[in-house]
């Protein structure tokens, strides 16, 4: 029997839906920070084992929108539930349910209403066991949840057994993916994003939200053992820009230095990653300026 199917991954932001699918793919597709945003693409990512294959769809965390960014954020995730097999909501060791837990339950009521739905409790590494069962008996109290799975993604704690349970609701079904595909995100987009996470990491508050990256060029050097990556970093203010270059350019270098680092990771090459910083004026309130740098509904 060989089973397959789509998974929709939903959360409010920083309850750790990224880290959770990195640890199950045991590879860094999705970026992670402790700030909110930091996934704004419907992102698939491919586990394929002897059983089957899963197909995540990660997604932004849901939260109300400011912006016209945040509108499509907002979009990604509520129609990442349609026409799915399963959907994985997680929440972290909180027992508050607040209003941006409802709207995904909303969404859930409307959107899958019929789709099969197991709760992740993730972070449990924060918290003494005995915290744990009455979050799991609030959640089993609605009824909604065909399976509650406490985690800690962090330490790879519960997760394969999480895997277990997703792949005991998905129907048979064919392979849709090559089994070493591990992502249908071009390589250009992971480099964007893990440039972006190392200004998620650095940056002060203000800045983080108004940055996209722009992948430029990615070339192999001909006679040599490595690769040429061109980006640029765009901001919102041109205050914002002289934060990023830092003073004699040390910022920008350290962002560079260490998004190289993982970006040579991913690629399993040396790379020569050269970055610039340019002005895009409030390009989140703008529409043409979202889908412009790739925020686009499918």
């Amino acid at each position: 029997m060989h089973k397959s199917g789509f998974v929709s991954v939903v959360g409010r932001p920083n309850v750790g839906k990224s880290t959770l699918l990195n640890r199950i793919l045991k590879e860094k597709l999705s970026i992670t920070s402790n700030k909110a945003q930091t996934t704004r693409n419907k992102i698939t990512m491919i586990h394929t084992d002897d059983r089957g294959q899963i197909i995540f769809l990660d997604t932004p965390g849901i939260q109300s929108p400011k912006n016209k960014l945040g509108d499509y954020m907002l979009k990604t995730s509520v129609s990442s539930m349609e026409g799915v097999d399963v959907i994985l909501m997680v929440v972290d060791m909180s027992d508050y349910l607040g209003p941006k837990d409802q709207m995904i339950l909303d969404a859930m009521e409307k959107e899958g209403r019929d789709i099969p739905a197991i709760l992740v409790i993730n972070k449990v590494d924060v918290a003494p066991r005995d915290e744990v069962l009455p979050i799991i008996a609030k959640f089993a109290a609605m009824n909604r949840f065909e399976d509650i799975v406490p985690v800690s993604a962090l330490n790879d704690e519960n997760v394969d057994h999480l895997v277990d349970v997703i792949f005991e609701h998905l129907p048979e079904g064919p392979q849709y993916f090559p089994e070493d595909m591990i992502t249908d995100q071009p390589e250009k987009f992971i480099v964007a994003e893990l440039i972006r996470e190392k200004g998620l990491f650095y940056l002060r508050d203000e800045v983080p939200h108004g940055l996209a990256v722009s992948v430029d060029s990615m070339k192999e050097v001909e006679g040599k053992d490595h690769m040429d990556i061109q980006a640029t970093i765009y901001v919102e203010r041109d205050s914002h820009k002289g934060i990023i270059i830092g003073k004699n350019g040390q910022m920008l270098k350290r962002i560079g230095t260490e998004a190289r680092k993982e970006i040579e990771a991913f690629l399993g090459e040396h790379v020569n990653l050269r970055l610039w910083v340019k002005v895009s004026k409030n390009w989140r309130e703008k529409d043409e300026k979202v889908k412009a740098f790739g925020y686009k509904a499918d």
